[in-house]
Parts: structure tokens; sequence; C-alpha cells
């Protein structure tokens, strides 16, 4: 299938112009667009809270989405390699008109992929590394990270089953047949009635 996507960030915007700019392109190149899709949404948007990310999920191999420039698909680099290297992945084809890339299967397509999916594993290493400084950072100013010794989190993977779990151990089920029951292991239920009873 082709999908004609169109995207503008403001209600002053109209989609008119890149509807217009991917139909003359499908009538030179004897295309039809199956479905079109249009929003109007920020590009910084988080692409699950888009209209494009319910689409990605539903496009199968050899679908072809056609924008009528790269920056329709997101407002940063890293977001767009992403869209992109997800799409190549999967043998989805996208097609610009400005920009005029053809990313499919071919071997062009595959040297951009690799270099989306590179850029992604390092700015993923760079995130940790921020992390790991941030956190030495805060041990070498004295603050305490995490839980304080000793303590034990109030909540546990069975906190407010205890009615469930008394009612049937006073029924004479045993801790491993309660534990089937609510899909645990048999030592979380052991660990949990020693420590609530």
């Amino acid at each position: 299938m082709i999908y004609g996507y169109i995207r503008v960030s403001s209600d002053k915007q109209t989609v008119e112009n890149q509807r217009f700019e991917i139909n003359g392109f499908c009538e030179r190149n004897l295309l039809a667009v199956n479905r079109w899709i249009e929003e109007t949404i920020s590009g910084t948007k988080n692409i699950q809270d888009r209209e494009l990310g319910k689409l990605l999920k539903k496009m199968r191999k050899n679908d072809i989405l056609i924008c009528s420039e790269l920056s329709r698909l997101g407002r940063n680099l890293l977001m767009i390699m992403g869209i992109l290297n997800d799409c190549m992945s999967r043998d989805i084809q996208v097609w610009t008109i400005k920009d005029n890339y053809r990313l499919g299967s071919d071997i062009n397509s595959k040297v951009l992929a690799f270099a989306f999916g590179l850029s992604a594993e390092i700015e993923r290493n760079l995130i940790s590394q921020r992390t790991r400084e941030a956190l030495a950072r805060k041990r070498a100013e004295g603050i305490i990270l995490g839980r304080p010794k000793g303590s034990k989190s109030k909540v546990r993977k069975l906190t407010g089953k205890e009615a469930e779990i008394k009612a049937l151990l006073d029924q004479k089920v045993s801790r491993s047949a309660i534990a089937r029951l609510l899909r645990v292991h048999r030592l979380t239920v052991v660990a949990f009635v020693k420590e609530f009873q």
C-alpha cells in the first residue's frame, strides 16, 4: 500500500501544499495513494502520540510512505533517524519529494540505516554516561542516593492481596497452590506470609 503523510504544526498552516506536491509526484510516477494521513501537531510530540505512530504500526513489508520532506516526520534529527531506521528494518520504504530520498532496501538505504542505528546507540551511551556523571557528582556532594540502608519497600508484589491470601490459608490451601492462583513464584507467597503474619 502507498500512504501519503501530511503534517502541519498549527491550524494556521494548510495541508493543501503538501497534498498538491504528493499528488503531482504520484501522477508523474504513475502511482496512486491508497490512504492519506493528515495531522495538525508539533513534530516534537512523541511519535506514539501522533497519527504517524499509529500508521507505522500498521504498515507492512513493501508498503511505501510518501511525504513532502523529511522534516514532516519529526522536528529533530534523532527522531527522524529513529523513524527511518524502524521503517528500513521492516522493509517499509520512505519516499520524500523535496529531499528526493527513496529509502528502501537498496545498499544506500542500508548504509543510512547503519548510520542511523549507530547514531542512536551513541546517543543512548551519552545519556547513560551523563546519568552516571550526575549520580557521581551527587555522591561527591554527600547526597545519599536510593533507599536508606536496612529499609524495605512497603509495597510488595502481593500487597493488597492480604485478605485473599489469609482466606486461602484458613481453608488450608497450600502456599504452592496460592502461588499458582496468584501467578507468582511459591517463594514470593512464602516470604509474603512470613512478613505479614
